[in-house]
């Protein structure tokens, strides 16, 4: 059987099959994909410490996901599916190694506001990152953690990614190229969740 001839929902019954060929082809299939998505997101790799190799290494990963949990019944093309799982997978690579700065959220995420029972702490009072001591950055990372959680669980999964981006430390106009939609979708997106911290975390 020539597996080349085979189409993506074919390709993959064979490798859920644990037929090495079709498994070859899909990969071999969908490098090029993987290659524009690590370059693409490289551009924002600066002192992240990354490599474009982890990118596309993390960018296989994705694709690994995509076959093992698509299911063809969901009426989703394959290539929309892997393509998602492939893009998701490299972002939480870069806004991990973004993290490691400790860059939480910037002004642009009305660090004026008040927090509801939070006793009026401000946003910025929050997830600040002063010059502590090992001890305290510690503890007051676990405390940003713990509410950046909170705040997730009011989230959509677009505003979870827009969420992560933004409290990474990229901007509008990043972020709307990282997601591939505009930086005026970006921005409607951000107020929704200022308005989910404003009324809805506790």
């Amino acid at each position: 059987m020539n597996y080349r001839e085979l189409n993506d929902n074919e390709l993959i019954s064979y490798i859920a099959e644990k037929n090495e060929d079709a498994e070859e082809i899909i990969y071999a299939k969908y490098e090029p994909l993987i290659n524009s998505v690590a370059n693409k997101m490289y551009s924002y790799c600066k002192n992240t410490g990354l490599e474009l190799s982890d990118l596309l290494q993390e960018g296989r990963i994705g694709l690994s996901q995509a076959i093992s949990t698509y299911k063809e019944e969901k009426d989703t093309l394959f290539y929309t599916y892997a393509k998602t799982c492939i893009e998701r997978r490299v972002i939480s690579l870069i806004i991990s190694s973004n993290r490691m700065k400790h860059q939480f959220l910037n002004s642009a995420i009305s660090l004026d506001k008040e927090v509801a029972n939070t006793e009026n702490a401000r946003l910025d009072e929050i997830i600040k990152d002063p010059k502590e001591t090992p001890e305290e950055i510690l503890i007051n990372d676990e405390s940003k953690e713990e509410w950046i959680q909170k705040v997730k669980e009011k989230l959509n999964d677009f505003e979870i990614q827009v969420f992560d981006l933004k409290i990474s430390g990229f901007d509008y106009k990043e972020i709307a190229n990282i997601l591939d939609t505009t930086p005026k979708k970006i921005d409607n997106t951000l107020q929704r969740i200022k308005l989910k911290i404003k009324t809805r975390v506790s």
